[in-house]
Formats: structure tokens, C-alpha cells, sequence
């Protein structure tokens, strides 16, 4: 199946993963922000398919606000617009963008000692529960 995003789509789809990794990083920020955003990426670069390649780079000129209340308010909605959009053209494409993004969250995760603390636990929550809604 041949799948067509406008440039406003994968604008949207780019928001979601790299906005994902970003709530991930700042819920990590007691621990190493730095390194959970690093992991993240790389897991973000390292995708596949056609949700590989638009998400080969960050969004551009993108403003996230100043909160991360501010971010969640663009990115929840983002991951839930995505996986719609995807699931429309290509179910196994939707499949991929929630399976890339779960590994992301789960590399940003990875830079803590022993479990996720709770509020990258919770996150973490957020992203899956925002991906699942659609």
C-alpha cells in the first residue's frame, strides 16, 4: 500500500517521536536529561520503514513552549493525531510508529539506575495512553 503525507503530516509525525523523547527527558531531568534524550534519539534515528524516514531529523522551528505542561499539551495530541493518520493509509505503518516510539521511551528510560523513577514511569504512561487512544 502506497502511503502519501503531506509535508503538514510528517510534520506532525516528527512533533510526536521527538516530542515523546523530550517529555521523556525532561520527566528525567533528576537523573540525566542529557543521556535520557541521547537514547532516545538514537532510538528515534535507528526506525525503519516509512516512519524511518521522516523521522531521520528533529522537527525544525518547532517551539514547545516553556513547561512541560506547555509540551504535553502539543505532543500527547500529536501521538494520538499520528497513529490515526497512519492507521488510515497503513494499519502496518501505525503499527510501526507505536513500536518506534515505545523503544524511544523505553531507551530514555534506560540511563537510570535500576527502575524508571516514578515520574518516567508516569510519562512513559502518558505516551503509551496518548498513542492507544486513537
Amino acid at each position: 500500500m502506497s502511503i502519501t503525507l503531506t509535508d503538514q503530516d510528517k510534520l506532525t509525525l516528527r512533533i510526536a517521536a521527538w516530542g515523546a523523547v523530550s517529555l521523556m527527558s525532561a520527566a528525567g531531568a533528576a537523573g540525566s536529561a542529557h543521556k535520557a534524550a541521547a537514547e532516545g534519539s538514537i532510538a528515534l534515528t535507528s526506525a525503519t520503514g516509512l516512519v524511518g524516514h521522516v523521522l531521520t531529523k528533529a522537527p525544525k522551528g518547532v517551539k514547545y513552549g516553556k513547561t512541560v505542561a506547555a509540551l504535553a499539551d502539543q505532543v500527547l495530541p500529536a501521538l494520538t493525531t499520528s497513529i490515526s493518520l497512519l492507521k488510515q493509509q497503513d494499519p502496518a505503518e501505525a503499527d510501526n510508529f507505536r513500536r518506534t516510539v515505545n523503544v524511544a521511551i523505553d531507551a530514555a528510560a534506560r540511563p537510570q539506575k535500576g527502575e524508571p523513577s516514578p515520574t518516567m514511569a508516569e510519562m512513559a504512561r502518558k505516551i503509551t495512553e496518548a498513542l492507544d487512544t486513537a
